[in-house]
């Protein structure tokens, strides 16, 4: 059975996939919006979220302007989801796998990647690990566990499926936390992969984004079911819905469902109802399918007032000490892009790196001919 968690708000849009109007209400506090949560979270994890949160919404907003200047191709940003995706990505040990979608950058930076990964893979320069092959925002690293964003809908749910069934196959404690949108839910991928993790009881946390739209299609009309999380009974797994605007919330209920992965009680689907505030990518114009006063009500419930709230009252933040986080997070902004801009393209014999494990000969005869003989194209 799907349980709620400390949903506080949810947009109009999605109350036909909601909580009934009695158990939101029940799950309002006092002021409406301050988190139910008990405050065993360190003070110190607790300003880390809120400054990697602000660090993504910034980023976010500077990446946007940059893609409407021409400078970078494509832009896919996350303003309002900042919580549902730092939250989520806090609960994850050093072992745990990141699947992303392809708005959790925020996830991946938050991991300790620093922000030249990420931006280097915008701008498409010489230092991108996937030297120039990819669109923007699609990202990955290696290094901080995180798979490479892959642009059809739903085909990275299986893949954390199946990496998270191969390390427990191998003795590894290692969980996938694959992040995906409430339109991947119609995909057959999501379908698939939650029927063999439930019946394999995969390492895997299902963590289901539902910002309202599928790009222009409402929650609401996408699913003759209740919510999304109900859908886990299907699987014979665990469901739980939070509020995806409650950053607390949403880190508390990963950090519950991957411990229970890691001791082998299998995969939980959770949904996190949030909300986006921009368009669907810089390619998108929200306008045609939704009003600005929808969009104004909810962001009133946005995550990063809401989790500076949380903090000033439980006197862990003041004004000035704010005031001090956001200047040095535009330093560090200002600073990462002027790198990244300033660097060239790729050479041109990266075209075909870490795509063939052996150049075809007319390949290398082309390359040869164009540098005089010589290629390292190997």
């Amino acid at each position: 059975m799907a349980r709620a968690r400390h949903l506080a708000s949810v947009p109009a849009n999605q109350r036909a996939t909601g909580l009934d109007e009695r158990a939101w209400q029940r799950r309002r506090t006092p002021g409406g919006e301050t988190s139910e949560l008990p405050t065993q979270i360190p003070r110190e994890l607790k300003l880390r979220i809120y400054r990697a949160m602000l660090l993504s919404r910034r980023l976010d907003e500077r990446l946007m302007a940059l893609q409407r200047q021409g400078r970078i191709g494509f832009h896919v940003g996350h303003r309002g989801e900042e919580a549902a995706i730092i939250g989520a990505a806090a609960a994850l040990r050093s072992q745990d796998w990141l699947v992303p979608c392809y708005r959790e950058f925020g996830a991946l930076l938050f991991r300790g990647a620093p922000l030249s990964v990420y931006l280097d893979q915008m701008f498409g320069n010489d230092a991108d690990p996937g030297h120039g092959h990819q669109m923007p925002d699609h990202f990955h690293s290696k290094q901080h566990r995180c798979l490479s964003v892959s642009a059809p809908i739903g085909t990275q749910i299986p893949h954390a499926v199946g990496l998270a069934h191969a390390a427990r196959l191998k003795g590894k404690d290692d969980v996938a936390l694959v992040f995906f949108g409430d339109g991947a839910t119609s995909s057959n991928d999501f379908h698939a992969a939650l029927n063999f993790a439930g019946v394999w009881r995969a390492p895997v946390v299902f963590a289901c984004r539902n910002n309202g739209y599928a790009i222009s299609l409402p929650s609401a009309k996408q699913t003759a079911s209740r919510d999304f999380a109900c859908k886990a009974a299907a699987y014979g797994i665990r469901g739980e819905k939070v509020d995806g605007n409650d950053v607390l919330a949403v880190y508390r209920a990963t950090r519950d469902a991957l411990e229970a992965a890691a001791r082998g009680d299998g995969p939980t689907l959770l949904e996190l109802v949030t909300y986006r505030l921009d368009a669907h990518s810089s390619s998108d114009d929200p306008r045609f399918y939704r009003s600005d006063e929808e969009v104004a009500a909810a962001a009133a419930h946005e995550p990063i007032a809401r989790m500076k709230r949380e903090l000033v009252d439980a006197g862990d933040l003041d004004d000035a000490a704010d005031a001090a986080l956001r200047e040095a997070v535009e330093a560090e902004i200002a600073d990462a892009l002027r790198v990244a801009q300033a660097r060239p393209k790729p050479a041109l014999d990266t075209l075909h790196k870490d795509v063939y494990a052996d150049t075809p000969w007319h390949l290398r005869t082309t390359a040869e001919a164009e540098k005089g003989g010589t290629t390292s194209w190997k």
